[in-house]
Parts: C-alpha cells; sequence; structure tokens
C-alpha cells in the first residue's frame, strides 16, 4: 500500500434540514446521537454556526463558493449554480486532490420543474438578449434519472470526479441510487413511496403527506446506501497515494419524515418536549400572524413544502420522527468513522460535520423552512475533527457561516483561495489566535412564493451581532429587531421600542455596511458569450 500523503485529507458530513440543537453535543437531552458527540468531544464546535441563506441550493452553492447567492447568483431554489463557478473543490481537485461526493448534490434543479440557469426569472429581456451560460442545468432532475438508465452527470461536477448521487427526500430519492435498488432489489424498488407506506392513522403528519412509515428495510434505505458508498470509496482512497476531499451527504432529517424499520418508533411524539418557544406570546409580527389566523381560518396548506403553522400534535410527531431520522444517520456515521480508522486514514483525516440549514419543528408554532429568520432555522452544527488539533477551546461562539467553510478548507489544505470568495477562514479562532473573525454576520433569503402577506416574493436581509437580531423585509415599513441576551425566543419585536432606537439604527448601517462590503468585487467577465 502507498505511503498516505502528507497533506491532508477532508470528510466532509453533511445532513439536510437539522437543527443545531438537535445533536447530544448541543445539550440535547433526548435524541441520541453518540458518534456525532464523540467526533464533537474530540474536535472542536462553532456554536454559532449561521447559514448564508437558510434555503437548500443557494446555502449549498454557498458552501461550495464561499460566497453569498447575491454573488454566485443562484438566489433561491430552480436558479441552478452556473456550471463556470469556481468551487473550492475544483481548487482541491486542480492542486492533486481526488474528488467525491455520495449522496445529494442539489446545485441544479432535482425536481421535475424546468431549470433555470443564474439569472433572475423576472428579468425577461436579460434572458432573451443573453444565451445561458455554457454547460448542462438538466444534470440532477428527477424525470432524466427515471427515463434513462444510462443518464450521467458531466464530470468534473462542480469539482467532483465522481459522485454517487441521491437527490430528493424521504424514500422516494432518485439518482444512482434508485438505478442500483432498481438493478439489483427490484421488489424493494416497488416498496418506496407515500402510497405503499405502512398505514399510520394515528399520526396527523400522514395524513398529508408530511411523513409515512416506510417499507424500504433500513438496510437498504438511501442513509444506508449513502454509508456503505461512502465506506467503499474511503478503502479504494486508502490504496492511492492522492490526498482526497469526500463529500458524504444525506438526505434526511428533511421532510417528509420517513425514518426506516426500528428508527420510526424509537421516539415517540408523547415522549419529546415542545419547544419552549411554541406558545409565541402576543404580540405578534405580522408574518407570524397571518400563518396563525390561515390555520384558523382552515385555509393553511399543510401537504406542500411551504412552512406552516402546526399544532402541539403535529410538532411533536415531526420531532420524534425528526429524532428517528437523525439517530439513523448517527449510527451509519459511526460506520464511516470505523471505516476511516479501519483504513488507516483517520490520522491525516480532517472531519467535518454540518448541514445545510435548520427547520422550525415547532418553534413560534412553526414547522418546516422560510423566511422568518429564527434561530432554529438559521442555526446549524458545525463540528471539525482535526488530526493535528486545535490549540484554542474546544468550542466558540463567536459568528461563522456557512461561507467560511470553504476558505478554511482551502488554507488547512495548503491551497490558494480563489478570488470572489467571501467568507473568512476559522482556523485562527480553532487555534486560539483570535476571538472571532467578524463582528457582524449577514444572512440573505429571496423566496419562490408569495406568501406571509407580503405583496410579492418574499425578499429580506438578516444581521446578527453578538447580542442581536435585526431583519427587514422588502416592501413593508415594519422590521424585526430581537435582543438575543434578554429575549432567546425572540418573543419581544424591539422594532418600534423607543429604548432600542440607537440599536435599531446602529444595526441599520451596520446592515448597509454589510451589504455594501458583501457586493461581488471579482473581475467582469472582458466580453458577453
Amino acid at each position: 500500500m502507498p505511503a498516505q500523503s502528507k497533506r491532508p485529507n477532508f470528510l466532509l458530513i453533511m445532513t439536510d434540514q437539522q437543527r443545531a440543537d438537535h445533536l447530544g453535543a448541543d445539550g440535547n437531552p433526548i435524541v441520541r446521537t453518540p458518534n456525532l458527540d464523540q467526533l464533537a468531544s474530540g474536535g472542536w464546535r462553532a456554536d454559532r454556526m449561521y447559514v448564508a441563506t437558510p434555503v437548500c441550493m443557494p446555502n449549498r452553492a454557498s458552501i461550495l463558493t464561499g460566497r453569498y447567492p447575491s454573488a454566485h447568483g443562484a438566489r433561491h431554489n430552480g436558479i441552478a449554480l452556473s456550471t463556470d463557478a469556481t468551487t473550492f473543490v475544483d481548487m482541491l481537485r486542480v492542486t492533486g486532490y481526488s474528488t467525491a461526493l455520495v449522496g445529494k448534490a442539489h446545485f441544479q434543479n432535482m425536481t421535475n420543474l424546468p431549470p433555470s440557469w443564474p439569472v433572475r426569472a423576472e428579468d425577461r429581456l436579460v434572458r432573451e438578449a443573453f444565451r445561458a451560460p455554457a454547460g448542462r442545468y438538466d444534470q440532477e432532475l428527477k424525470e432524466k434519472w427515471l427515463a434513462d438508465d444510462a443518464f450521467e452527470l458531466d464530470y468534473p461536477f462542480y469539482g467532483f470526479e465522481t459522485v454517487d448521487l441521491v437527490d430528493d427526500h424521504s424514500d422516494e430519492v432518485h439518482g444512482h441510487y434508485l438505478r442500483w435498488l432498481r438493478s439489483n432489489h427490484p421488489q424493494v424498488a416497488q416498496l418506496a413511496g407515500r402510497q405503499q407506506a405502512v398505514p399510520t392513522p394515528e399520526y396527523e403528519l400522514s395524513r398529508f403527506g408530511q411523513a409515512w412509515r416506510t417499507r424500504v428495510p433500513e438496510e437498504l434505505y438511501p442513509t444506508a446506501y449513502i454509508a456503505d458508498r461512502a465506506c467503499a470509496k474511503l478503502r479504494a482512497f486508502s490504496s492511492s497515494d492522492r490526498p482526497f476531499f469526500l463529500q458524504v451527504s444525506f438526505p434526511d432529517p428533511h421532510h417528509p419524515f420517513t425514518p426506516p424499520g426500528r428508527y420510526w418508533n424509537m421516539y415517540m411524539p408523547d415522549d419529546v418536549s415542545l419547544p419552549a418557544s411554541f406558545h409565541h406570546p402576543e404580540p405578534m409580527p405580522p408574518h407570524l400572524r397571518w400563518l396563525l389566523d390561515r390555520r384558523a381560518n382552515g385555509k393553511d396548506a399543510k401537504h406542500t413544502p411551504a412552512l406552516f403553522a402546526c399544532s402541539e400534535r403535529e410538532a411533536r410527531e415531526a420531532i420524534a420522527l425528526n429524532y428517528g431520522s437523525i439517530t439513523n444517520i448517527d449510527d451509519r456515521v459511526g460506520q464511516i468513522m470505523d471505516t476511516l480508522e479501519d483504513a488507516k486514514l483517520l490520522d491525516n483525516t480532517v472531519v467535518i460535520f454540518t448541514s445545510d440549514h435548520g427547520d422550525y419543528l415547532g418553534d413560534h408554532r412553526l414547522m418546516l423552512k422560510g423566511p422568518i429568520h429564527y434561530q432554529g432555522l438559521i442555526r446549524v452544527p458545525f463540528i471539525w475533527k482535526d488530526p493535528a488539533g486545535v490549540a484554542g477551546a474546544r468550542s466558540s461562539d463567536a459568528l461563522f457561516s456557512s461561507i467560511d467553510i470553504a476558505p478554511t478548507i482551502l488554507d488547512r489544505a495548503g491551497v490558494t483561495r480563489f478570488n470572489g470568495m467571501q467568507g473568512e477562514c476559522m482556523l485562527p479562532v480553532m487555534l486560539g489566535r483570535k476571538e472571532s473573525v467578524r463582528e457582524n454576520l449577514l444572512l440573505e433569503e429571496e423566496n419562490q412564493r408569495v406568501i406571509l402577506g407580503f405583496q410579492g416574493r418574499t425578499r429580506c436581509r438578516t444581521l446578527m451581532n453578538r447580542r442581536y437580531r435585526l431583519t427587514i423585509y422588502d416592501g413593508v415599513q415594519w422590521g424585526e429587531l430581537y435582543d438575543l441576551q434578554e429575549d432567546p425566543l425572540e418573543f419581544r419585536n424591539c422594532w418600534d421600542d423607543s429604548a432600542y432606537a440607537g440599536t435599531r439604527a446602529a444595526m441599520m448601517e451596520s446592515l448597509t455596511r454589510s451589504m455594501l462590503y458583501h457586493v461581488d468585487t471579482s473581475p467582469y467577465p472582458s466580453a458577453l458569450a
């Protein structure tokens, strides 16, 4: 076996839609995550890791590029990341790394809706004047994968030399997994989906398609397939003298909630606690009131991917099933870590764990995700386990963003950052050289839907500092200002409180300066294609 390169390997493990506080390492007393907790105890944890935007596609693109959605162009779901975009995986690959992705990608549209290239859908004149960027934007489309067993990605795919694709959610995923399942276990492939599920009339969520008890067994469920393929990749990497970057991306615990086998009833709804913020006191901000009024009037839509106001029972069910999916993932993380050790790769591999965004799961009586930036949605887990160790504390409450992941990996690999990166390297804080990398943290969001009582598609910006969260919305005069030190549950909106007028003015100025600072300054192309 060739000797391993001294350049560090990287294993990035990602979940989909997991809150930071749904880990034992973050203080959750119910969910069982012993393997991730062990990873955290031997590594470093960012207690205030926030997303660049709490939406799947744009934040995954931000993790890849180290850039905000307003800079990389994939501003909301349905707008593909340009195939011309430079990613940190590209930089690792061209400097000698083997690069692979196992699991969910979601850099392009994965549903059967037509993909959009990285210009605004409403910019009709732009779309007519210029051709779409070079490259294929149908590579993750479900209909393509279902219709043609020879359908494949173009490699390198955003820097990844190989991909074992598992797109979409629950047991209805597609890509290489479904192709494998149909070929090797055709009878099981027929068992997937809501229509084939075990009846669970006792679950409110199953009545409108947000949960079902899958008949796909644990060992053939997408989570197991991803772990098995990841372990096979690690064993292959162990016989190479090239360093590697492997991203292992689980589609769970994202809704619909379908934890397989024993994980379905591992946690029971009556045994989990409601979030402390479930009962939001009066007065309420307008968008929250809008959602609660729609539920009271019977106009809420609980069968779509959009956020909705939930009952106590619905919240408890979602939390319990979410916990089951997380423990399933944790068991598979243990399998991956055992393989890493057995392959003698552990001593030279940086292991990273995070998620693309959170989920309300009952916070303020809300379910799923949307453009209301409560902490459960925008704060995600982040663990960095480095064989070189860390010189500072084992955790930090400094402000970090998902755009910081790319420059941190490149700096740790000794690879030059590419022009246009907007994130900050976290290593100085890990090494105890700095207390923080920023005073203020920006979040962006542009939503696809006209919801929450706004006149058009929701567009908002949030600024966080150590004490406050401020959020403004396009087209309205009201906003949100929360004193997280005095009001960690974000019950009291101080936007119109005269005692906070100075704070509001200072935060608005900081938000303006942060938005200006993060305007893309990378060179314009010399000519339009």
